[in-house]
């Protein structure tokens, strides 16, 4: 079972396209490269043109929850997936909701805090989205064809691609991600840490494979040991063909 595209950020009013309302409210490049890396599902017609917020779905698994074991326990998974990421989906669709209403009043106070809100929960909902499709049963390994040369090409190799990305995921402080990107300008892949969902980022970057290590990704069953973690995801789950659709959509873009 495929997991179910979501949808993009509304049209908060009328005058605005979804690029033009990034733009205003400061997310900017960084949003924008996120939500055309999930490849995001057209605004819905009607509603949008109303200025009514496009709510979010939290996308199914494409695997069963215990599909990833012994890497990936059944327990965490469920956790992650239906309180962890079910959340972000909810704060997104609660900060839009605030955005459609200051559009409607014109009194846009908060909207400083609203900008953080859609940042963090948006954030966490695209990246999340992208990690569950990035792993499957029976994965890791090397990658091959188009995105094994782009790899190489940035890197040297694949070891030192694998070497460069354990220590960005290891070296995150706090909660955040190890992210491979794709950057257009150059044609050039990119190793980045982000801290929370949204920091620390490049801008204008795709991020094809992502590797989420706050706590709540991983505690149950590798506790403090970090390393354990992310050495088995690269090792035994990534989903290489994913990363190559990704990259291969990347390439599209430019």
């Amino acid at each position: 079972m495929k997991a179910r595209n979501v949808g993009t950020v509304p049209d908060c009013a009328a005058t605005l396209t979804r690029r033009e309302f990034l733009k205003t409210t400061g997310l900017g490049a960084v949003a924008l490269a996120l939500l055309e890396s999930h490849a995001v599902l057209p605004a819905a017609l009607a509603e949008s043109q109303k200025g009514a917020a496009l709510m979010h779905e939290l996308p199914p698994l494409p695997y069963a929850y215990d599909a990833l074991e012994p890497y990936y326990d059944e327990q965490t998974v469920r956790l992650h997936h239906d309180a962890h990421h079910a959340a972000y989906v909810k704060g997104l669709n609660a900060a839009e909701e605030k955005v459609a209403a200051m559009v409607q009043s014109g009194d846009f106070t908060a909207a400083k805090a609203v900008c953080g809100e859609l940042a963090f929960h948006g954030s966490g909902h695209i990246l999340h989205s992208i990690f569950w499709t990035n792993m499957k049963p029976g994965g890791g390994g090397t990658p091959s064809g188009a995105l094994a040369d782009a790899i190489n090409k940035s890197f040297r190799s694949y070891e030192a691609f694998k070497g460069l990305f354990l220590a960005a995921a290891n070296g995150v402080a706090g909660s955040g991600w190890a992210v491979l990107a794709y950057r257009k300008e150059d044609d050039a892949l990119v190793v980045l840490q982000t801290e929370k969902h949204e920091n620390l980022t490049q801008w204008g970057v795709l991020p094809i494979l992502v590797l989420d290590v706050w706590e709540h990704a991983y505690y149950l069953k590798y506790q403090n040991k970090r390393p354990d973690w992310t050495k088995a995801f690269m090792e035994h789950l990534v989903n290489w063909d994913n990363v190559a659709e990704r990259l291969t959509a990347a390439r599209g873009k430019r």
